[in-house]
């Protein structure tokens, strides 16, 4: 039977957590292992006043989220009870998903190898003097590190990873790390999923940014407007193309004949006297050798005419 002291921890815990409900609509689940309680404090200060954050047992967590979401009869919070696995928080949030993320990162703190600790990342001793004297080369002969005596210390002669991911510390990489003074790994708080409004996503989404949702979209709009032109069968995305294609197949009809419409009168025009349609730059000439306007004016005439096409811009809307 729990005493009294702790129905009343769990109750004050339950009114905590359900006002974090009650006040946010955001939160991360993050994951706390070998994170200490300075580290802890620098990051709840770090976050205020916008996020909080809040730790617990599992199961009391979930007792109170599955109590809550019966209390209010909404299911919002629901998603969070499968997510809650392992020594996990949660950082409530009003912020911007993306800064609140960055911010949680900053606080991650280097850390030695300890003996029998599974690596988070692997491990690579970069070559160069090691500083130590040549008693020390048993720790390098035991793990087949390549090494030669320089000036009285011992130098590693090429990089060697030490130690890979995943993989436990053995004791012999733990004292070689903290020899050489190297703090491999670094622990924070981990995001392992983001809740927004009843939603949980990975939080590589907020990776995403506007541009490749555009970019996204427009090759897709892009598909299926080939698709739907080859196919001869129009959709949203393929009838500004038929438009523009059928336009200019009626302006070729009328470029070639008699015929004639509104729209077709300019390029016709423009056919037949192109110099017509020529902007005169008329720039200033210096007073000390600008060529004769005449001279110019030869070299105007000069110039080639250049063919006419189809699709070519005439410096003019088609629908002008």
């Amino acid at each position: 039977m729990p005493s009294a002291s702790r129905l009343s921890d769990k109750e004050k815990y339950d009114q905590k957590l359900c006002g974090l409900l009650d006040e946010y609509d955001r939160a991360f689940i993050v994951h706390a292992d070998n994170v200490g309680s300075k580290q802890f404090q620098d990051i709840r200060r770090g976050l205020r006043p916008h996020s909080a954050v809040l730790m617990g047992k599992n199961t009391l967590m979930k007792r109170c989220i599955r109590l809550y979401c019966e209390r209010t009869g909404s299911d919002q919070w629901a998603s969070l009870l499968d997510a809650l696995v392992g020594n996990v928080g949660l950082v409530f949030t009003k912020g911007d998903l993306g800064e609140i993320r960055d911010e949680i990162e900053k606080y991650k703190v280097g850390a030695p190898a300890r003996v029998g600790l599974v690596a988070p990342n692997s491990v690579d001793v970069p070559a160069g003097n090691t500083g130590l004297d040549p008693s020390q080369t048993s720790f390098f002969q035991a793990l087949n590190i390549p090494t030669k005596i320089n000036r009285g210390t011992v130098e590693i002669v090429s990089d060697v990873k030490l130690i890979t991911a995943g993989e436990k510390v053995g004791a012999s990489e733990a004292t070689l790390l903290a020899k050489l003074g190297i703090k491999p790994f670094s622990y924070g708080l981990v995001i392992r999923l983001v809740y927004d409004q009843g939603a949980l996503f990975d939080p590589k989404v907020l990776d995403i940014k506007d541009e490749d949702l555009l970019a996204t979209v427009s090759n897709a709009i892009a598909q299926v407007a080939a698709f739907s032109l080859e196919a001869n069968y129009p959709t949203i995305a393929s009838i500004p193309h038929s438009v523009v294609n059928g336009y200019k197949n009626v302006l070729a009809i009328a470029v070639e004949t008699d015929y004639s419409f509104e729209l077709a009168e300019k390029v016709k025009a423009y056919l037949a006297d192109p110099s017509a349609f020529a902007v005169a730059a008329a720039p200033a000439e210096s007073s000390g050798g600008g060529a004769p306007a005449e001279d110019k004016a030869a070299a105007k005439k000069e110039e080639p005419e250049e063919e006419e096409e189809e699709d070519e811009d005439m410096g003019f809307s088609l629908f002008d």
